[in-house]
């Protein structure tokens, strides 16, 4: 449903032209979608790609490639309040915004990472290239789902495990770079990790000069059959409506068709983009198409009504900013200002258990959620001193894998609690980037869902880190890190006699996150309680009396300032002078 409107309805018109012209794979997938939301998936893709042929215009330089994305984006994020642009492609786009409710400050890492790969890309494992694969597709996904979502489907493509997802679209990613590896080629790109290229002696250069060579061939073959591995995920649409169900399912089978043609093509490989043969296709497809109208044709949808010429765009308000004005913190109530400690003294990484909510409250005759409610104002406004004192890293006992054994009264209110708190997103207008640390299986969909959310909407963002502790064990931690680890050396990637502790940091769930300068843990209680053990392993200790709900910003700046008192030697032997006492 696109309406009257003759410009929108050109728009739109171009934006399913250029998908079905330039993906042919991507137009059979929205076609199985139900025709009132086909304009808005033409509309992200033409977007999406919009944005690439800029960046990939190799017939500019970089910084004029980049300047061009930069203008694109900028045009947009000044098009927003008004609904609509001369340009056609975000015209069709902001529509779209305004009519789904989309949320385009979703996008913005997204596009701002195609501006920045115009100066070219080089991954030296395969840790760095998914963070950049996955920090390209996941938002572009998560409008999709939004979209899903917003026309009332039940299921808006959500996967049982994040895992599970990612390592899918890990697959989608790197069978685009072995289907356009020619024409990456030509430009002088290789988007594939050095610890991919690296076993295969002489891929590199062969490569670079476009030469088929055993070494290519078996490199090749290496990368098809991971490719397939990724996209062949067991169960990947279970749960789901059988709508996205299928469409899901329609493009692990066309992902797999596509690396039949990549491992078939041979050399032609490194001359031209391989395809696969229409009756493959066919095959896919048309059981597909049966299957979708059935699934469609039983399911109400909600669809919000099109614009028509002459009407005016919803308010601003309706549609959030492109990005986000950061703003300091505001003060404490007493105005008074965080201790002034040299950079180089303040601890680079906080983790604190937050104990005595529940204490808190049956002590003044409340229910024990309560006192979690009050806990929730208190982490605003520690999160506030951190940013306040200039703290770089700030982790969050949040809530433990041990805490399912409480009353599932209590457990419930914690998570409905988290679930408000992260949707009412109250770091919106802080420097403050979140990131979640813990399993997804047992949490509900939706506050799963909402912390992807947030980690996306945020993951620029080069002030506070902090790291919400949801549904985790320290102990399961090491346990997942091993079975990584294992999995690694049973592939024969690394010998199990010499695994280093380098190599166990890196498998780690967050193998960039710091170790632990300071533990605090409030409620009078001294123990660690299965919290970050490898990264507390050189941890000062912190213990105090104060109950969680009555901390602000002062308790963590008064951490901090004794800190920066004790001796940290970190094994070393003290010097002359020194109390020999905990030397270790």
């Amino acid at each position: 449903m696109i309406g009257d409107d003759p410009a929108l309805r050109a728009a739109y018109g171009l934006c399913r032209r250029r998908t079905r012209e330039q993906d042919p794979a991507e137009y059979a997938l929205i076609q199985l979608v139900p025709s009132a939301l086909r304009p808005a998936c033409w509309a992200l893709w033409a977007a999406a790609n919009a944005l690439d042929d800029l960046g990939d215009d190799r017939t500019a330089p970089a910084a004029e490639r980049a300047a061009r994305v930069e203008e694109w984006i900028s045009a947009l994020r000044r098009e927003l309040p008004t609904g609509t642009s001369p340009d056609p492609v975000r015209h069709a786009l902001l529509d779209t915004t305004a009519r789904w409710r989309l949320d385009l400050s979703e996008l913005h890492g997204a596009m701002a990472q195609v501006r920045d790969d115009t100066r070219g890309r080089r991954f030296d494992d395969w840790a760095a290239w998914r963070t950049w694969g996955r920090d390209n597709l996941l938002p572009w996904f998560g409008q999709v789902r939004t979209l899903f979502d917003r026309a009332g489907v039940p299921v808006a493509l959500r996967l049982d495990t994040r895992e599970t997802y990612e390592e899918f679209l890990d697959g989608v990613r790197l069978t685009d770079i072995l289907t356009d590896l020619s024409a990456d080629l030509a430009q002088g790109d290789l988007l594939l990790p050095d610890e991919a290229v690296r076993p295969f002696p002489g891929a590199a250069e062969d490569l670079a000069h476009r030469r088929w060579s055993p070494a290519v061939a078996a490199l090749v073959t290496h990368l098809t059959g991971l490719a397939r591995q990724w996209v062949t995920q067991e169960g990947l649409g279970r749960g789901m409506h059988p709508g996205p169900a299928t469409v899901l399912d329609t493009m692990a089978a066309l992902l797999r068709a596509q690396l039949d043609a990549i491992g078939t093509s041979g050399p032609a490989l490194l001359r031209r983009p391989p395809r696969p043969a229409f009756p493959a296709r066919a095959r896919i497809l048309a059981p597909a198409r049966v299957r979708a109208a059935l699934a469609w044709s039983l399911t109400p949808l909600t669809v919000p009504p099109a614009r028509h010429p002459g009407q005016a765009a919803p308010p601003p308000a309706d549609r959030p900013a492109l990005t986000t004005v950061l703003r300091p913190p505001p003060p404490h109530p007493t105005g008074l200002r965080p201790p002034s400690i040299p950079p180089g003294q303040l601890p680079t990484h906080v983790a604190v258990i937050m104990d005595g909510n529940g204490r808190w409250a049956q002590r003044r005759g409340l229910p024990r959620y309560e006192g979690h409610r009050a806990g929730a104002a208190a982490v605003r406004e520690v999160v506030h001193g951190a940013l306040d004192i200039g703290l770089r890293h700030l982790t969050l006992y949040t809530f433990s894998t041990e805490n399912w054994n409480r009353g599932a009264q209590e457990v419930d209110a914690i998570l409905g609690l988290l679930r408000r708190e992260v949707a009412d997103d109250p770091f919106r207008e802080l420097d403050v980037r979140l990131r979640w640390h813990g399993r997804s299986r047992r949490l509900p969909p939706d506050l799963v869902d909402l912390l992807h959310l947030r980690e996306r909407t945020t993951r620029t963002r080069t002030g506070l880190t902090l790291t919400m502790c949801i549904d985790y064990g320290g102990r399961d931690e090491l346990t997942r890190t091993a079975a990584a680890l294992a999995r690694r050396a049973r592939a024969g990637h690394l010998d199990p006699d010499l695994i280093t502790e380098e190599d166990f940091a890196r498998h780690l769930p967050h193998p960039d996150m710091p170790d632990v300068d300071l533990l605090w843990r409030t409620g009078n209680e001294q123990r660690t309680s299965n919290f970050l053990p490898w990264h507390t392993a050189y941890a000062e200790l912190h213990f105090t009396p104060e109950l969680w709900p009555d901390v602000d910003r002062r308790h963590l700046w008064q951490a901090i300032t004794t800190y920066t008192h004790r001796q940290r030697r970190l094994g070393t032997a003290p010097v002359d002078g020194e109390d020999e006492a905990g030397d270790a």
